[in-house]
C-alpha cells in the first residue's frame, strides 16, 4: 500500500485503515507459507529432509515469517521470509535439483494468483471485503513471485543464477554477490523496481483472465 496511503487512511477512517491491513496480512501469510512450503517439499522429494526436519515443510506462515521482510512486503508490496535451509549433500544432481527447489516457491505462488483469479472472475463475491481480500491475495502472490526472481542475494534468483552460470561464468555471480544489493536498492528509491514488478504483475494477471474468459 505504501507507507503515505496506509497513514491517509488513518487519518480518514481508521476502522477502514486497520480492515486493509488485516487483509493485507492474511493474504501476506498466504503468499508467505506456501511458498516456502514448496522449497520444502521438492527438496524434500528430491532427497533433502533438513527444511521437513526443521518443521518448515508447513503451511503454518509463523514457522517462515522473517518480520522485517514482512513489514516491507505490507508497505511496499515486495519483500522476503526466512529462507528453507538445504543440505547441498543430500542432493543427488546439485545444480539441476538447487533450481528446482529455488523455483518452487514463485511457481507455487504464480500458481495460487492463477487460482484466485479465478476465483475472482467465476465465483460470486457475497461482499465487498471478500472480492478485496481475493484480489490482495491475487496481487500479493505475483508480487511474491516476481520479487523473489531477482538475482539478487538471498533472493530465489540468486540461486538459480548462482547454479546455472558458477561454473562457466563466475564473474556474473560474484558480480551480484557484491553490488546486487546496492542494485536492489537503487531500484528500490528511485521506482524503477514498482514499474517493472507492477507492469510484469500486470501482464501475468490480463494473462490469467484471458484464460477464465475463454470459459465465460
Amino acid at each position: 500500500m505504501g507507507i503515505s496511503t496506509v497513514m491517509l487512511m488513518f487519518s480518514q477512517n481508521p476502522m477502514q485503515a486497520l480492515l486493509y491491513i488485516l487483509i493485507s496480512f492474511l493474504a501476506m501469510c498466504v503468499a508467505i507459507s506456501f511458498h516456502e512450503w514448496a522449497h520444502a517439499f521438492v527438496a524434500y522429494k528430491l532427497g533433502d529432509p533438513t527444511a521437513k526436519n526443521m518443521g518448515r515443510m508447513s503451511i503454518d506462515p509463523f514457522r517462515h515469517m522473517d518480520w522485517m521482510g514482512a513489514v516491507v512486503f505490507l508497505l511496499f508490496g515486495f519483500g522476503w521470509a526466512k529462507p528453507v535451509v538445504v543440505n547441498s549433500r543430500n542432493l543427488k544432481h546439485y545444480r539441476r535439483d538447487d533450481i528446482l527447489i529455488s523455483l518452487a516457491g514463485p511457481v507455487m505462488n504464480l500458481l495460487l494468483a492463477f487460482v484466485f483469479t479465478g476465483v475472482a472472475m467465476l465465483v460470486p463475491m457475497p461482499n465487498q471485503w471478500i472480492a478485496l481480500t481475493v484480489m490482495y491475495l491475487i496481487s500479493m502472490n505475483l508480487n511474491f513471485a516476481l520479487f523473489n526472481v531477482l538475482p539478487v542475494p538471498p533472493l530465489d534468483g540468486f540461486h538459480v543464477v548462482t547454479s546455472l552460470f558458477v561454473r562457466k561464468n563466475y564473474a556474473v555471480v560474484d558480480f551480484l554477490q557484491k553490488y546486487g544489493y546496492f542494485l536492489l536498492i537503487l531500484l528500490v528509491f528511485s521506482g524503477a523496481l514498482d514499474v517493472v514488478l507492477g507492469w510484469a504483475a500486470t501482464g501475468l494477471y490480463d494473462l490469467f483472465r484471458g484464460f477464465y474468459g475463454l470459459f465465460i
